[in-house]
């Protein structure tokens, strides 16, 4: 699937980065295609019907243009700065729900060899008192901020994401009307990122928690 992908947007002359190849310098610096060929690859070795296509565009280290497609469901989670988000070409925005208790939230992780790991789970335990346990793990963070965007969930948040499983997902989340940032704040360059994305309504309430 990457290779597929690669050979395409490598036309564009622009750089690449991609979870498996890692960095393509291309002839354009300030201009970069984001990848994940498959965001939930364990879902797709095991049959699980839960993965999805991530392509973001970059300029000048902002995305500008993301979409997120599933082939399963034949769904295509798309947005462009100042022009909205779609799902097959329908607008989505995200839900109006401003109670933390009623909402429905997703995670993920946390890895086996995170360091971070009880402090993770007992993350979790804490937002769920909170939330009544209306909390899912899908086991792919780019469909979890697609569907933050379409107001299917509330609210996202993961600990140790990489930007490539969510780079399509800050365009998709901000041009739906949503909140997304790190949990304290910075940018997304890091190589392992803390992340919090809502409907905007129940975000500062979540973040605290965090």
């Amino acid at each position: 699937v990457e290779k597929i992908i690669i050979s395409e947007l490598e036309k564009s002359d622009y750089s690449i980065l991609s979870e498996e190849a890692g960095t393509i310098e291309g002839k354009s610096k300030n201009k970069r295609w984001i990848i994940d060929p498959i965001d939930g690859t364990f879902n797709f070795l095991n049959g699980l019907p839960h993965f999805a296509i991530s392509i973001a565009y970059e300029e000048n280290g902002e995305v500008v243009l993301g979409m997120i497609f599933d082939p399963i469901k034949n769904e295509t989670f798309a947005a462009h700065k100042g022009s909205g988000a779609y799902l097959n070409n329908s607008r989505i925005r995200v839900s109006k729900k401003s109670d933390l208790k009623s909402s429905c939230l997703v995670t993920g992780g946390p890895k086996s060899a995170s360091k971070k790991k009880e402090a993770i789970i007992d993350e979790y335990k804490k937002i769920s008192m909170k939330t009544d346990a209306h909390i899912r793990k899908s086991g792919s963070a780019a469909l979890d901020l697609a569907y933050v965007a379409a107001g299917r969930y509330d609210g996202y948040w993961q600990r140790e994401i990489n930007y490539w499983d969510i780079a399509a997902g800050i365009i998709l989340i901000k041009e739906s009307g949503g909140f997304i940032n790190t949990v304290k704040g910075d940018d997304f360059s890091k190589e392992k990122i803390d992340i919090i994305a809502t409907n905007s309504k129940i975000h500062k309430e979540l973040k605290d928690l965090l």
